[in-house]
């Protein structure tokens, strides 16, 4: 049985920097061990540390960076312990967050060395500092020799999803593993002008619309997200609600909605929103989204299974899903998840498709999309949709529908963004992975 995490014990001033290899340390155990999002995980554990930000931003940079490199981290700590890596989460999560900051961010290794050194100390396990010293003091002296047999796709990458991909998507895979690895970008949906808050904020206007910014600055100091002038979403992620063309006064309900950056893409066309989640943690966030964007919108706390409503004129389904097309910008759901998981999701992709069927109205539209790169939640799951609703024909996507990104619309009309699309009028920089497929409902 795993052992408890670290006790969280107080910062102290003669331990500058301790505090945030803690929160670092036991995000991460704590992520592994519940197979949890880093995100939902990381905001409790730190809003208990009472960090300040600097420091909080420092302890989730090891954290996400732990995760984005925990293949060659892993790696790197089976061959240099006897015993291999530590099947006690809190242990790991103390070496491994101690060999991010060697192997992977600008930290001085003696001082990445001496704080783990010491946090095994304070954290009530002053047996195991010699090794902690040891093994990071070796991962040091060979960082070289670890960097150089690390690869994206064979050692960053989980296998199941490294062999996965390699029979989906062929010569493309290790580009995908290394759109992964190397990061996402920050990008915003904005109500209007996309080149007027380009310029003001330092970014780039992408072909689809959205602004793409090339410098990381803590979001809420950036001009105009007080005042609701945009939001954070990433460039795939905002291209399905374009999909609807829903238009003013139309009736339009998104499933699964939380946190509403489609939302608010449908809101802000004007038409009569719906969105259902059955988070109520999750549909707060939303609805405090709504008011700082000023965009009125009717919530709904239910599952969506259960959900009575008239039918109307469009829907929009996100799917809960594996989540594998997000990993540039959440890496941790790389090694959360499994395939065994896959069978589930499915299921339930499938029942809330039928019930998506059932509130479109006739000749209304439905989109349906994932934010996963596996066929079974994409391809499969609307080709068997159809086959069970023969009151729904495809709604083919063309070149207008997504402009810049041809290569994403496939021989059925269907969207299938992968991680390394986009060239120079994206940046560069890739975009999450994203499927979509959209249909219309025949008349009576």
């Amino acid at each position: 049985m795993a052992k408890a995490a670290f006790s969280r014990t107080s910062r102290s001033p003669a331990d500058p920097g301790l505090a945030s290899r803690r929160l670092a340390a036991h995000a991460v155990a704590e992520v592994l061990r519940r197979r949890a999002s880093l995100d939902e995980t990381f905001e409790r554990l730190a809003r208990q540390a009472t960090l300040d930000e600097r420091d909080a931003g420092l302890a989730r940079a090891i954290a996400v960076t732990t995760f984005r490199r925990f293949g060659t981290i892993r790696t790197a700590l089976t061959e240099r312990l006897a015993k291999g890596p530590p099947k006690d989460e809190a242990f790991l999560g103390l070496l491994a967050t101690g060999a991010a900051q060697i192997l992977f961010l600008d930290v001085p290794d003696h001082a990445a060395v001496d704080l783990a050194v010491r946090l095994a100390r304070t954290e009530g396990r002053p047996g195991l500092a010699g090794l902690v010293n040891a093994v990071l003091r070796r991962i040091a002296r060979e960082r070289d020799t670890i960097l150089a047999g690390s690869d994206p796709l064979r050692v960053d990458t989980p296998e199941w999803l490294a062999r996965r991909w390699s029979r989906h998507y062929g010569a493309a895979a290790p580009a995908i593993a290394e759109a992964h690895r190397a990061g996402g970008s920050l990008d915003l949906s904005v109500r209007s002008d996309p080149a007027l808050w380009a310029e003001r904020l330092g970014g780039t206007v992408l072909a689809t619309g959205t602004v793409r910014l090339t410098q990381r600055t803590p979001i809420r100091e950036l001009p105009g997200y007080g005042e609701g002038a945009w939001w954070v979403q990433d460039a795939a992620a905002a291209l399905p609600a374009r999909f609807l063309a829903a238009g003013p006064g139309e009736r339009v309900i998104d499933l699964c909605a939380a946190p509403g950056g489609k939302t608010a893409q449908l809101a802000s066309r004007g038409a009569h929103v719906v969105a259902v989640d059955r988070s109520e943690a999750r549909l707060k966030r939303l609805r405090e989204n709504m008011e700082r964007l000023q965009l009125s919108v009717e919530t709904r706390m239910t599952d969506v299974l259960a959900l009575h409503e008239e039918p109307f004129d469009a829907v929009l389904l996100d799917a809960p899903c594996s989540a594998t097309g997000t990993l540039r910008r959440n890496p941790d759901a790389a090694w959360t998840k499994r395939e065994s998981d896959l069978s589930q999701l499915v299921e339930l992709q499938t029942r809330l498709l039928d019930k998506a069927a059932a509130l479109t109205r006739p000749e209304g539209r439905l989109v349906y999309c994932t934010c996963s790169l596996e066929p079974e939640e994409g391809e499969r799951q609307v080709a068997a949709f159809l086959e069970r609703h023969p009151e729904f024909v495809p709604a083919p996507l063309g070149p207008d529908d997504v402009p810049g990104l041809s290569e994403a619309v496939t021989p059925e009309g269907w969207l299938r963004t992968l991680p390394h699309y986009g060239g120079p009028q994206f940046g560069g920089t890739g975009m999450d992975g994203f499927f979509a497929a959209r249909f219309r409902r025949r008349s009576v």
